[in-house]
């Protein structure tokens, strides 16, 4: 058994942090949970329970990102200025994609998600659409970028839920793919659940799932295979949704409705499916989601990032759609400034404070994501659930003097002291254990864009 003893704990359920919190584990799960004390301050040190490892500062549950791209870290820095918006950003994402193999991909990812571990994130939802070799051609293990996606969680010491992606048109028409959008595909969806089929990690940190990319990749005829092959397998399904207005535009002029017409239409929308994005729905599309309990997930500093717009999230929410957040294509790495963008960018949006709860943003960053990505045993602090703890320090120049409930409005990533994943440190005093992070980030990004740069 391992016992941690939390400054401040944020139980299920709570509406603000509980001081003085005794956890306890056997063999990665939860095996008990206690409040030791009431209003007075707070338990002077590790001494008072014996073997118990005390966690100054607020600990939650890990964190979950919901949706992640790996090789698009290597764009940071390299795409944010100058003009443009998503499509001009997306033909400079398609020059990384060319340069990776499973080798490559493994030392990005690894130190990705190592990075991520940093930041308190305890598990990643990969959506993963970078199959093939150059031109196409399947490795001699088709299946060599996703088991290298696996490895690289592994290796950072984070689980992974890997939501195999079917990518297999180059517009809403169906145009083909051409370009290094050809290293997606895998010809139709049933040559798609026939590959991910013959991909089966037995590791206890990694799941799968599946994705459809967009309806502008994949024709409608087949979202339906897509959708039959997770829900047979009891999977999650990932979907992009309304990320842009162009999308919704060139849906209504092929097929007379919006893209979340046709995803329902086509049984594609659930409790088990997570719309990413959203960003652009209609009023009737907000309804289609609510009423259906599919979920949402927001990326809040790739929106913004990629100048997509701020969606209607408050609205979702209150229809019936459960959030998630991600940070998709990494240009910052904390859910701390996603989770509290949610709120922010809600206030922008309709010029009113107060539209998400610190408890709800917790939600969002917690128990929201691991559901989302079908891990229903994490994400909070009750026993039976994983043994993911997440403390972050209220002593520093950005938390000092800051109420524990208003963490999510003032940490950053840079104030997560010690992670634990699985009852397993992974994190302590802010250092990987295992990964020097910047290193590897660093060398690994060379190696994609030395010739980029050059």
């Amino acid at each position: 058994m391992t016992r941690w003893l939390a400054e401040y704990a944020w139980l299920p359920d709570r509406a603000e942090p509980t001081r003085d919190v005794l956890i306890e584990a056997t063999d990665g799960r939860l095996t008990a949970v206690t409040p030791l004390t009431g209003d007075g301050p707070p338990t002077a040190g590790v001494e008072v329970l014996g073997d118990a490892v005390r966690l100054p500062g607020l600990t939650v549950p890990g964190l979950a990102n919901a949706h992640s791209h790996a090789f698009h870290r290597a764009l940071r820095g390299r795409t944010h200025d100058g003009r443009g918006d998503f499509w001009s950003w997306r033909s400079l994402m398609y020059a990384i994609a060319t340069r990776l193999d499973p080798d490559t991909y493994l030392a990005l990812a690894r130190a990705v998600y190592a990075e991520m571990a940093l930041a308190g994130i305890t598990c990643v939802g990969e959506f993963h659409y970078l199959h093939h070799g150059p031109g196409g051609t399947p490795y001699d293990d088709p299946n060599a970028m996703s088991a290298a996606l696996v490895e690289a969680a592994a290796h950072a010491g984070i689980r992974i839920t890997l939501l195999d992606t079917a990518y297999l048109a180059g517009g809403v028409d169906g145009a083909p793919l051409t370009g290094p959008q050809r290293r997606f595909g895998d010809g139709d969806a049933l040559r798609w659940a026939a590959r991910v089929d013959a991909f089966g990690p037995a590791d206890d940190h990694v799941r799968l799932g599946a994705a459809i990319h967009s309806v502008r990749a994949v024709p409608a005829e087949q979202l339906a295979t897509v959708a039959g092959w997770a829900d047979r397998n009891g999977l999650p399904l990932h979907v992009h949704l309304s990320e842009q207005p162009a999308e919704n535009d060139a849906c209504r002029a092929v097929h007379g409705c919006t893209p979340t017409r046709l995803l329902a239409d086509h049984g594609v929308l659930g409790p088990h499916t997570t719309a990413v994005h959203a960003t652009h729905p209609t009023a009737a599309d907000v309804a289609l989601l609510g009423d259906s309990r599919t979920r949402v997930c927001v990326c809040p500093t790739t929106e913004r990032d990629l100048a997509d717009g701020v969606g209607p999230v408050r609205r979702m929410a209150d229809a019936g759609s459960p959030l998630s957040l991600g940070s998709d294509s990494h240009a910052v790495v904390d859910l701390f400034e996603e989770a509290r963008a949610l709120e922010m960018d809600e206030r922008l949006r309709t010029r009113r404070r107060g539209h998400f709860t610190p408890a709800e943003l917790l939600g969002a960053a917690t128990v929201g994501g691991h559901a989302a990505l079908g891990w229903g045993d994490a994400g909070r602090f009750a026993v039976g659930q994983r043994a993911d703890l997440v403390t972050v320090r209220l002593d520093s120049a950005r938390t000092a003097g800051v109420p524990p409930a208003g963490a999510f409005f003032a940490a950053t990533a840079a104030d997560v002291t010690s992670v634990i994943v699985d009852g397993r440190p992974v994190v302590d005093g802010g250092r990987h254990l295992t990964v020097d992070v910047p290193t590897e980030l660093r060398d690994a990004i060379a190696a994609v864009t030395a010739k980029e740069d050059s």
